[in-house]
């Protein structure tokens, strides 16, 4: 995909804006617990190469929870200028505060970054009309920065209806939604009731080609990180009529995609690149060490798809 088509315009969809495959990228840390800014900055060039359209900087896999925001917003200064010309960078700026979501993104989009995310609001559980007047308000906030909304009701408590995003895709800007409800009948209903050209994103490794039978445009990955190339593949060959091969793709790809969740998210993902010798470190507490059997398992899997 040329950077061309790449280029995010409010008019144009979603899949235009972000590409087919969005990583979703885990921090690196250095031993005393400090972000490796260097190590973060040698993985982005190496995902850009290497299947990412573009970079999800600071979500749920980046360990945004545990990040200060000085911290966040240096990744995205680093992310972004180590892959200008490469891919594109998207900023996790959420949060269950609306006023300090609205700061966070106006200080991203100060930045230049093509995008954000905004995560459903966890812990005060808001009702239905509450999300819809939060996201609302970010995006009235930045209004030519395109948002993509982030429903995970695993992480947040409460998950967003299908009514809830169709009145959040007439604001211009929101363009887009990653959806990992885990419930394709959720899906189905956004992309019945949505324009054609809100994008709808797996927010689950396993549901990419299910999301595109109905509809979707890509996937916000976490198995991106070891196979970026095979997943364009198997999206491009869904989109060209190859439906076998889609198929046989996400057959080959789905031990790897349940490794990566045997334990939370993104345990098991750092550790499977510090197996492909990357120094991503560890995660922060309260996250802790993989479990032994954890490892036993991505090294099975990662050597019968030739990772390792």
């Amino acid at each position: 995909m040329s950077l061309t088509t790449l280029q995010p315009t409010l008019q144009s969809t979603g899949q235009a804006s972000f590409g087919r495959v969005l990583t979703a990228m885990v921090t690196p840390f250095s031993s005393d617990g400090t972000v490796n800014y260097a190590v973060a900055e040698r993985l982005a060039v190496h995902l850009a190469e290497n299947g990412t359209d573009t970079l999800v900087v600071c979500g749920t896999t980046g360990e945004s929870p545990t990040l200060s925001w000085d911290e966040e917003f240096e990744l995205f200064r680093v992310v972004q200028r180590a892959v200008a010309g490469k891919a594109k960078v998207m900023a996790g700026t959420g949060s269950n505060s609306t006023s300090e979501a609205i700061s966070a993104t106006q200080k991203a989009h100060a930045l230049g970054l093509d995008g954000s995310l905004q995560v459903v609001p966890y812990y005060n559980k808001p009702p239905q009309e509450g999300l819809y007047l939060h996201f609302k308000a970010i995006a009235n906030a930045v209004p030519d920065l395109p948002i993509m909304l982030y429903n995970i009701p695993g992480r947040t408590g409460v998950s967003m209806t299908p009514d809830t995003v169709v009145r959040l895709a007439e604001v211009p800007n929101i363009v887009a939604i990653k959806e990992a409800s885990g419930s394709l009948d959720q899906a189905s209903d956004i992309r019945r009731s949505t324009p054609p050209d809100f994008a709808i994103y797996s927010g689950d490794d396993s549901l990419t080609l299910p999301t595109l039978a109905i509809g979707g445009c890509g996937v916000v990955s976490v198995a991106s990180h070891l196979t970026g190339n095979l997943l364009q593949q198997m999206i491009k060959s869904f989109e060209t009529g190859d439906h076998s091969k889609a198929t046989q793709i996400h057959t080959q790809l789905l031990p790897l995609c349940k490794a990566l969740f045997l334990t939370a998210n993104p345990i098991p993902v750092k550790a499977a690149l510090r197996l492909l010798g990357w120094d991503v470190g560890g995660c922060r507490l309260p996250l802790c060490d993989v479990p032994d059997e954890v490892v036993e398992v991505l090294q099975r899997v990662m050597k019968e798809l030739k990772i390792l």
